[in-house]
């Protein structure tokens, strides 16, 4: 470790006697008060292996809210009072970095949310994009940042797999009734070597970063409340078994989309949206292939221990700090990698469940507030000593959202509360109610708005 690093550390030991006892304390309604900075800041930038923000070290505590676009519909979906009261909360907390869904698109898919942007490759709803021009309108005055994701691999919101059926004319493929997840993995990484598809997909990336926000009347390209396009949610080369063919391509396909997307917004970052290496097949190499092409800005991977089998939240005094040690070794390969890429990286989504499994917004989260807990600080850490580790985006702001259906289950009409459709509502997401989770949170941003330029 050399020496600046080392006077990093020293001055975060300094920080942590400072701020952690007060974090510990940090209240739901903590930090800036409601009267917004008067002058927004400008377009994040890269410098090296970190972010930059008007000649700024860079560093952010951020919430995924997927559903920010339909909160700030005029149509069906929306609720603005309930988005400008959810923007307030996240931003008194320090919680000002957004990762939002920009394009769905219209589908049979069981578990699908509705309505959906793309009606049909050639024809959008301009109401849900209207609640995006919303969202970022109300961003702006809060001087938040945005990474807007362009496409799912996933079932959930339509995503490749309805580009696929909207070119082959075959019906979609929905793994909520087939159960075969493996095929419908490989049906949606048929997305990336079809030009047909890549051609709709182009159409709509041109027209959504070419759109003038209906509220505020800036270019998207000319709004630096947008940090990061991003290709899609999670996009992988396939499933685990028939992947290694679509190595190639994949590889391929995230250089030319990135490089497109560069081309109608030079000012704004790129990133993949995708897991890290337990999304890429398994294969480190292919992970830092993919990522390598300089027309991606920062490196982005997820968490799931939960989903990958690590941990049991029915048998979680059990299974815990085996979990940890195999997450631990997962955070910080990926920060390695990208220390040895030169370029920033982002934990841009995890989650686990409350304790016992519950969904419900009454049930403990003793397990919960322990995983955040040790992720923040291996973070801090890491980004005190100067490795790449730039930001986070947890899974996911619930806020004032609940559901009243008996199975948890996702239904048209619903509020929205983090969780996407297709998994039990309250299976991950961050409740307002959920007060020990919100102070480590708002105890983290904190500390890592203040972190000391490495």
């Amino acid at each position: 470790m050399n020496k600046p690093h080392s006077l990093a550390l020293l001055a975060l030991s300094a920080a942590l006697a400072l701020v952690a006892p007060a974090c510990a304390q940090v209240k739901p309604d903590a930090g800036a008060p409601a009267s917004w900075p008067a002058k927004q800041s400008g377009f994040v930038s890269v410098k090296g292996r970190q972010f930059q923000l008007d000649g700024k070290p860079y560093y952010y505590a951020g919430a995924n809210l997927w559903y920010g676009m339909y909160l700030g519909s005029p149509g069906v979906t929306g609720d603005r009072a309930r988005l400008m009261r959810e923007l307030d909360d996240l931003a008194r907390k320090r919680v000002r970095n957004l990762r939002v869904l920009a394009i769905s698109e219209t589908s049979t898919l069981k578990r699908a949310v509705r309505p959906a942007v793309m009606q049909s490759p050639d024809t959008v709803d301009e109401t849900l994009w209207k609640g995006l021009d919303f969202l970022l309108a109300e961003m702006a005055k809060r001087d938040m940042k945005a990474v807007l994701y362009l496409n799912n691999f996933w079932q959930w919101s339509g995503g490749m797999s309805q580009y696929m059926a909207w070119i082959n004319g075959k019906p979609v493929m929905d793994p909520d009734v087939t159960g075969d997840w493996n095929a419908f993995m490989d049906n949606s990484a048929s997305f990336y070597r079809e030009p047909k598809a890549q051609q709709a997909f182009h159409q709509s990336i041109g027209k959504l970063i070419g759109r003038r926000n209906s509220v505020n009347g800036r270019a998207y390209m000319d709004d630096p409340t947008i940090m990061a396009w991003q290709l899609a949610n999670e996009p992988r080369p396939g499933s685990d078994a028939n992947a290694r063919p679509n190595f190639d391509v994949f590889i391929k396909w995230v250089d030319e989309t990135a490089g497109y997307i560069k081309t109608l917004a030079p000012r704004q970052l790129v990133s993949t949206g995708n897991e890290g290496w337990m999304g890429t097949a398994g294969s480190r190499e292919l992970y830092e292939k993919a990522h390598a092409t300089k027309h991606v800005d920062y490196l982005t991977y997820h968490m799931w221990a939960p989903n990958w089998q690590w941990f049991d939240p029915k048998n979680a005094a059990a299974t815990f700090e085996d979990a940890w040690k195999k997450m631990q070794d997962y955070l910080d390969w990926h920060i390695d990698a990208a220390n040895r890429m030169g370029k920033p990286i982002v934990l841009e989504e995890f989650g686990i469940n409350r304790d016992g499994g519950s969904f419900s917004p009454s049930a403990t989260t003793l397990y919960r507030d322990k995983f955040y807990d040790k992720i923040y600080r291996l973070l801090e850490r890491r980004a005190a000593a100067g490795d790449a580790i730039a930001g986070s985006n947890f899974w996911a702001w619930g806020g004032a959202g609940r559901t009243s259906n008996a199975d948890f289950m996702w239904k048209a009409g619903d509020s929205f509360v983090g969780d996407p459709p297709q998994e039990p509502q309250g299976l991950y997401c961050v409740f307002d109610s959920d007060v020990s989770t919100v102070e480590i949170i708002a105890g983290h941003a904190l500390l890592i708005s203040h972190m000391p330029e490495p």
